[in-house]
């Protein structure tokens, strides 16, 4: 897959900084937020390096397509309770001015009983 040497998020796919791995398959992985906002917090992002959803192609379709299914998959797994009455959060922040604090492609997944610290 395609890395970015100075990218975090690039160094946890290939190993060398440590996580709390949710998933991962071929094209995605998912790991637990080191700051958690809420009882589940978790990232799901492109083992390809993309920096932002800005950057986002035609091609990329499939590759987002299947972050947007998996995350309620693993959103019930981590704890989530089921949709209508429990739920979760899907983000993804773009840019500075969008609170994007890594540029690397990721979906924040964040639910469980409320309150939560933010949002």
């Amino acid at each position: 897959m395609n890395a970015s040497p100075d990218c975090i998020f690039c160094k946890i796919v290939a190993g060398q900084i440590p996580s709390r791995k949710v998933y991962e398959d071929d094209e995605l992985y998912a790991f637990h937020d080191i700051k958690p906002w809420a009882p589940v917090h978790f990232l799901v992002i492109p083992k390809l390096h993309i920096p932002s959803m800005a950057q986002l192609e035609a091609g990329h379709a499939a590759l987002l397509g299947k972050m947007m299914v998996l995350a309620p998959q693993l959103a019930l797994e981590q704890g989530c309770n089921p949709y209508p009455a429990g739920g979760f959060r899907v983000i993804a922040n773009t840019g500075d001015e969008g609170g994007q604090e890594v540029h690397h492609l990721h979906l924040h997944v964040i639910g469980g009983p409320r309150p939560w610290a933010r949002g």
